[in-house]
């Protein structure tokens, strides 16, 4: 990028760039609807970023809050994502916090491996029946 294109970047290409979503799509759709802010405000997708503003991403159960250091429109490898920000110590410690609630979850569900079988759903409704 030139001097020019790096003074400001539109915020929907640079969270698909810094890889917090998938699509460019999906990055404006989440803007629009209020996950993510800027410096505390919330914003349309077309906001232009700079380095040093302050943003806080909701993404599932998830919570970013982040400084944007560098500016792209283009995306990288995820260590070069990476680069694009920095997150609060805080912000980590949660979204580790919440990884380790949905893993331990995870274990207890009843069905890990998916769906039942046809064997086993006919088994469900006889012990279902009895119980009954």
């Amino acid at each position: 990028m030139s001097d020019n294109e790096t003074a400001r970047v539109r915020i929907d290409k640079w969270l698909w760039a810094a890889r917090f979503f998938k699509t460019r799509g999906l990055s404006a759709e989440a803007v629009d609807g209020g996950k993510v802010q800027v410096n505390g405000e919330r914003v349309k997708p077309a906001k232009t970023l700079k380095p040093g503003d302050a943003l806080v991403i909701r993404n599932g159960p998830y919570v970013w809050e982040i400084e944007v250091r560098e500016l792209s429109d283009r995306r990288g490898s995820a260590t070069d994502a990476g680069k694009l920000y920095e997150e609060s110590p805080g912000s980590r410690k949660a979204r580790e916090q919440i990884a380790a609630t949905i893993k331990a979850e995870r274990q207890s569900n009843p069905f890990p491996r998916g769906r039942p079988t046809k064997k086993q759903r006919r088994q469900i409704i006889r012990f279902e029946r009895k119980v009954s």
